[in-house]
């Protein structure tokens, strides 16, 4: 054991310089090729070889650098653009709670807290769900920081510390809030509501969405439960458990590396990413690709990847994948029993993908089953049939379908409590008219 921590700091560094000299490769392939010389030798060597170099180094590069929100402004009733700013709302050791302010617009009735999973991606992956929100609501997400940025100092990071922070951001925002978590966090967004439900209930939020996350994960199996139950703890922390190197604040905290996760992210879909930068690269060859196409916009986001707190990631792994913990109701934050049955002012909805091989159906439905103190009438589930993972958060599912529902969702629950007149259902399906700077596939992204 005493070996285990030099283990962790070489293969931490190790991996980043495999990173950083394919960096450097791709660079100098770019650069080589594209030498005005070479443009008298007409052999299409030359124009494979700066495509190469031109995809190789932008995607290792990618792997450290934190994606920006580029929001895009929000058009207005007058006939004016909005601007949206990106502010800090409340700033924390591991993580943020930020606010998409809409410049000069009237604070809107729907107000939503957007829970950004932290399994190895950026909060921004969930911009294009950010976008579609913001002309109807009031935005908010939780912004995790890279823990490999984060001093030793600051100490731990585990799964009930998120949850601890989950019931500081709702309270923070208020009993009006709406929350929508998104994969990862759903179980512990559901164990904040909880414990609120029986600290403080008045600061209950007024509506709770979980969508395609891991609730059950023994209600369906997939790729992710098979390797949570195949692994022992004691194998899992020797091989993906590693301390950041000497490059970053955080030198010396034991993390699980997004490099390490986001090899595992690849090789869920490993045929289906290589064809892409195949296809790439020989676009880039005919002069075909561009800043923009879909390619770069996919994976400029798929490819920025942040380090977890070895004890998130463990923790995660021990207590909700293997112990069940939360599909158990047998949950406790700092020895306190967390008891989801006590929740009762909340109104919970579950999303499920049909063809989610991350969080298969069943997985997320589960929480309705232990929502015992909910009436059945404030319970409601949906499952997308044809929809992968990232599509019922993303892709054209949520903005055709699964969107409307939701808002219909959160305005139905208001109406109840103010008694107002209901305002009519969203008209669901069709073509997407509303947001064409969206990728229409249903793309596979882990998170």
């Amino acid at each position: 054991m005493a070996q285990q921590p030099l283990k962790g700091l070489i293969s931490y560094d190790a991996m980043e310089t495999i990173r950083n000299t394919n960096e450097w490769l791709g660079a100098s392939a770019r650069a080589m090729a594209s030498y005005p010389a070479f443009s008298m030798i007409p052999h299409p060597m030359f124009r494979l070889m700066s495509a190469w170099g031109r995809v190789t180094e932008r995607s290792f590069a990618r792997m450290v650098i934190k994606p920006d929100w580029n929001i895009p402004a929000i058009a207005g009733e007058d006939g004016q653009d909005h601007v949206v700013y990106v502010e800090q709302e409340l700033k924390r050791d591991f993580g943020d709670l930020i606010h998409f302010r809409v410049a000069r617009r009237e604070p809107m009735p729907r107000k939503i807290l957007l829970v950004a999973p932290m399994s190895g991606h950026y909060a921004t992956l969930l911009r294009s769900t950010v976008t579609s929100l913001l002309p109807d609501a009031d935005v908010y997400v939780t912004d995790w920081h890279n823990a490999r940025n984060i001093p030793v100092s600051k100490g731990k990071f585990d799964i009930e510390d998120y949850t601890q922070y989950l019931v500081e951001f709702m309270r923070h925002l208020g009993p009006d809030v709406n929350v929508i978590a998104v994969c990862q966090p759903a179980p512990l967004a559901l164990a904040a509501t909880a414990l609120l439900a029986e600290i403080d209930p008045k600061a209950q939020p007024r509506t709770l969405t979980l969508i395609g996350g891991p609730i059950n994960p023994d209600a369906a199996a997939t790729d992710v439960t098979d390797f949570g139950n195949r692994m022992t703890m004691g194998e899992l922390e020797y091989h993906v458990i590693q301390q950041v190197g000497f490059k970053y604040k955080g030198a010396g905290r034991l993390v699980y590396p997004g490099l390490a996760q986001l090899t595992s992210f690849i090789a869920m879909n490993a045929d289906t990413h290589a064809k892409a930068f195949i296809d790439k690269i020989f676009a880039e060859a005919r002069g075909e690709g561009s800043e923009a196409d879909r390619h770069n916009k996919f994976y400029d986001e798929y490819l920025a990847v942040m380090d977890m707190t070895a004890e998130f990631y463990l923790s995660t792994v021990e207590r909700i994948f293997k112990g069940l913990e939360i599909a158990e109701n047998r949950f406790t934050v700092d020895g306190k029993e967390v008891d989801i049955g006590k929740i009762t002012d909340v109104a919970v909805m579950t999303v499920e993908g049909g063809k989610d091989d991350i969080s298969a159906p069943g997985q997320c439905v589960a929480a309705l089953d232990l929502c015992t103190g909910v009436p059945e009438e404030r319970k409601q589930q949906h499952l997308e049939d044809g929809a992968g993972h990232y599509g019922i958060f993303a892709g054209r599912s949520w903005r055709l379908n699964i969107r409307p529902l939701v808002l219909d969702f959160i305005d139905e629950q208001a109406n109840g409590e103010s008694e107002a007149p209901k305002k009519p259902r969203r008209k669901r399906g069709g073509t997407n008219n509303v947001f064409p700077g969206m990728a229409d596939e249903d793309g596979k992204m882990a998170v």
